[in-house]
């Protein structure tokens, strides 16, 4: 088979994974926070955690392999604009990323504390949730930057 389509195929399902699981969970966390049930927080928040460790990690490993063996395959210049912009955007997302994983976690194991003694949401939790929430904005908006600039490759002009 072609090296180039096995891996532009991985690299388009990886980046649909990592772009659809995050949406998902990121949905399923704010639509179990609304409950205020603190039972339905701590489920909803293990799943997420399982689903960035299933899904999340190891596509936004392959994102950047796949990404830089495209680049060498087609040819590229590492050093375009346009993907310059994409390394950059790409690393905010991932900075963003790396707390929420870890403010996911705490979120889980308060709720789970907290149903466990009969407790409402600790008020750590929802101070981490909104956290969490602002966190997710720059990293989600980053993607879709990626996005766009992976289907254009605009000149960017600098």
């Amino acid at each position: 088979m072609d090296p180039y389509l096995i891996t532009k195929w991985l690299h388009i399902l990886s980046s649909t994974v990592l772009f659809g699981t995050g949406i998902g969970t990121a949905f399923q966390m704010v639509w179990a926070w609304r409950t205020g049930k603190v039972e339905t927080i701590h489920s909803v928040a293990r799943g997420v955690v399982v689903a960035d460790w299933l899904f999340t990690t190891p596509a936004g490993i392959l994102q950047p392999a796949t990404g830089f063996f495209l680049v060498y395959l087609q040819g590229w210049s590492p050093w375009e604009p346009w993907l310059i912009a994409t390394y950059l955007l790409y690393l905010l997302a991932f900075l963003c990323w790396a707390p929420v994983v870890h403010l996911q976690i705490r979120i889980r194991d308060l709720a789970g504390a907290a149903g466990r003694e009969g407790q409402p949401v600790p008020a750590e939790a929802h101070r981490l949730f909104r956290l969490w929430f602002l966190l997710g904005w720059p990293a989600f908006l980053a993607l879709i930057a990626v996005f766009w600039l992976m289907v254009s490759k605009a000149d960017l002009g600098f």
